[in-house]
């Protein structure tokens, strides 16, 4: 994540699931809204989403930022995190969309918690991808492995912040911490998420104790509230190009976000 305006994240999607389903939009451009450039421009395809909320631990009460989530019959250390729930689905668009499945349970189970706190921002899990993609391959840049438990290791550091290089100045705001730089902030985590943002927006999804940053249930989770916080409407045009242009204010970026998104939701139309 650059940082630009706002220092934030961002990303897309919302939670249609069996029954939910919505005609796909792949490139169809509807008069009005506008695109990066200000031009009218779409939302990105519409997917196969995972199921409702209805029976998804923790999913009445979603947790907001700095608090866990609630585990179903135990924590990571135990036998079922509540991100487990949506294990079989991700076994079965992972193949189809080539998204590793300990990314989309991340992905999907954040949807689905921002869409019963906060209905109106129309999250979709198809935009969190589109942004993990772009930011991070889903946790696979640098050499970085994603790991069944969705954490990624070695973390996912960005380039320092110094003024330099087309990079923005953005000095230290966690003494090193994060990112290992006194001097000058990176982004951070497969999401790349700022220091100053993250002690913002922190959250501990899959309810193992501990929000982490590197750890791709809790990142995806801190995105999405973070963006359903700006009291955008994500399913209309000029809702979701401003989202991702707060993450990132340059139109190329925003273009490879919709490119990602828009080719998962594709590919995951028909999968039940």
């Amino acid at each position: 994540m650059v940082p630009v305006l706002a220092l934030g994240v961002l990303l897309l999607v919302i939670a249609a699931g069996a029954g939910w389903a919505v005609p796909a939009l792949h490139g169809t451009r509807i008069a009005g809204a506008p695109g990066p450039s200000g031009s009218p421009g779409p939302v990105p395809g519409r997917s196969a989403g995972p199921a409702p909320s209805s029976g998804l631990p923790g999913s009445a009460a979603p947790p907001q930022p700095g608090q866990p989530a609630t585990p179903s019959t135990g924590t990571s250390t135990g036998t079922t995190r509540p991100v487990d729930t949506l294990g079989p689905w991700a076994a079965r668009l992972a193949p189809v969309t080539g998204i590793p499945a300990a990314a989309l349970q991340a992905y999907g189970y954040a949807t689905l918690l921002v869409g019963a706190t906060t209905p109106a921002c129309h999250l979709e899990w198809t935009t969190l991808a589109g942004i993990g993609k772009v930011e991070s391959d889903h946790g696979a840049s640098g050499g970085s492995v994603l790991q069944a438990s969705g954490m990624v290791l070695p973390p996912v550091i960005g380039p320092a912040l110094d003024g330099r290089g087309g990079h923005l100045l953005v000095r230290d705001t966690d003494a090193g911490r994060l990112d290992g730089d006194a001097t000058y902030d990176h982004a951070v985590g497969p999401m790349q998420f700022l220091p100053a943002t993250w002690q913002q927006y922190q959250v501990d999804a899959d309810g193992d104790g501990t929000s982490d940053i590197n750890d791709l249930n809790d990142a995806a989770l801190a995105a999405a509230t973070y963006l359903c916080a700006a009291g955008r409407d994500l399913a209309k045009q000029a809702g979701w190009w401003a989202a991702v242009l707060s993450y990132n204010d340059l139109a190329s970026y925003a273009q490879d976000v919709f490119t990602a998104a828009d080719r998962y939701g594709a590919r995951s139309l028909g999968v039940t």
